[in-house]
């Protein structure tokens, strides 16, 4: 993971130039790697990866960070050193809190929610999820619902959106929203949440600019004006408040705004919500121009009360235990498959024989009842077992025992799609 706590967003920037192709060219390009799921946000790129064994798990980083090293431009011990790595449940933790908003620059953030469902669904339509990673991102919402539902977090309602035009309100010569002229580039989800909370402030003269040309069908469900690159010039000529939450290719440059706005008599706040920067950090400099950016956010992000902090702490921390409990239950499903299945065989093949001699007679068929009876209560003790150890993390001592005492080899089934039922080796999750 590379995060905002940890390097400077304009790394995070690099680092996540071209991660919406990361997963797939990751599994495709190393068997190390059978799951992956990227979660990029204005200043967090996570991926997380499923390997098939533990011993697999460096191999996967090592292909992972060959692929952000080739389609970022930056060289592997750079990507390496900027990336930690998490492990077994330090991933559900890492990953539970971050869902919850409690690793966010605005702690208890409500957006953040949203990334971590999308970013599964993308991974799920691309292919990428494994089952795994499936039921770990699951979890990491539902906890996300119980830290907003139980504790004043929620409540609250801040957000990375909110806080900057808090920021914006208090530099502004007039405060009221309703008279302010807004242009915003870029129609993902930090556009919709900013569209949605200027609303709520009174705002009604909003523009959108897509450089996709998507700013039509945005504006269409939202509300606003659509501009193209003609319209664009004017409107941030008169605008009073321009906001960047697209990260595309093209930005404004600084040259290109002073001129725009020359003949412009009101201040312009600049608001750069994009982690690549939809304007040039030049453009602060500029004569009636007040630039804030997701450093700024950072750094005026209120202190949340140290008693619900606690209390969401708490959840989080109860949700991934419970879920790592569950993971290593999960763990020896194909080991006790793997005991029904000999053990039946056997009864099978008994059952054969008394055919063959008897018939299919009342008395096989009664025999067959009882046979199969005393083989469910034998392996009810030994289910119940593999469940236990498997609790305390002991599941391979289980699977030795199988083999030693009845042969019987367990083999672990590859990660699969988000819709297949066979379990998978859960202690090759990790998060880069």
């Amino acid at each position: 993971m590379a995060t905002h706590a940890d390097i400077d967003l304009e790394t995070v920037a690099q680092l996540s130039s071209g991660s919406s192709g990361i997963a797939t060219s990751a599994l495709s390009g190393s068997p190390a790697v059978t799951g992956a799921i990227v979660l990029a946000t204005c200043n967090r790129y996570e991926i997380y990866g499923e390997a098939p064994h533990p011993d697999d798990v460096e191999a996967a980083r090592a292909a992972l960070v060959a692929q952000i090293s080739e389609v970022s431009g930056l060289s592997e011990p750079l990507v390496s050193r900027s990336f930690s790595t998490r492990t077994g449940p330090e991933v559900s933790q890492h990953l539970f809190a971050v869902s919850a908003g409690l690793d966010s620059a605005v702690v208890g953030e409500r957006e953040i929610a949203g990334q971590v469902r999308r970013a599964l669904i993308t991974a799920q339509h691309e292919g990428t999820a494994s089952s795994g990673l499936v039921r770990l991102f699951q979890s990491a919402s539902k906890t996300a619902k119980d830290v907003g539902a139980q504790t004043a977090l929620g409540s609250r309602g801040l957000s990375i959106v909110s806080v900057a035009l808090d920021l914006a309100t208090d530099l502004s010569e007039n405060p009221d929203w309703s008279s302010k002229k807004v242009v915003v580039f870029g129609t993902g989800a930090y556009a919709g949440a900013t569209m949605a909370l200027l609303r709520e402030r009174g705002c009604t003269d909003i523009s959108v600019f897509s450089s996709s040309g998507r700013a039509e069908g945005f504006v269409a469900t939202r509300g606003g004006i659509a501009l193209d690159a003609e319209s664009l010039r004017p409107a941030v000529a008169a605008a009073d408040v321009m906001i960047g939450c697209s990260g595309s290719d093209t930005r404004v440059e600084a040259d290109e705004l002073a001129d725009v706005r020359a003949d412009s008599p009101q201040p312009l706040i600049a608001i750069d919500l994009a982690l690549t920067h939809d304007f040039d950090p030049g453009v602060g400099e500029l004569d009636g121009v007040e630039l804030l950016t997701l450093e700024s956010v950072r750094l005026a992000a209120p202190q949340e009360q140290a008693e619900s902090l606690a209390q969401a702490s708490g959840i989080v921390s109860g949700a991934a235990k419970a879920f790592e409990h569950e993971r290593e239950v999960r763990s020896v499903d194909s080991a006790i498959v793997a005991l029904r299945r000999h053990t039946m065989s056997v009864l099978d093949a008994e059952m054969e024989k008394v055919r063959a001699r008897h018939g299919c007679t009342a008395a096989a068929e009664e025999v067959e009842f009882a046979l199969r009876r005393m083989v469910k209560q034998l392996l009810h003790v030994p289910t119940v077992r593999a469940r236990e150890l498997a609790a305390n993390g002991q599941q391979d001592d289980y699977v030795a025992a199988l083999e030693a005492l009845y042969g019987i080899t367990v083999e672990q089934p590859a990660a699969a799609a988000p819709q297949a039922e066979c379990p998978v080796d859960h202690r090759g999750l990790e998060t880069a």
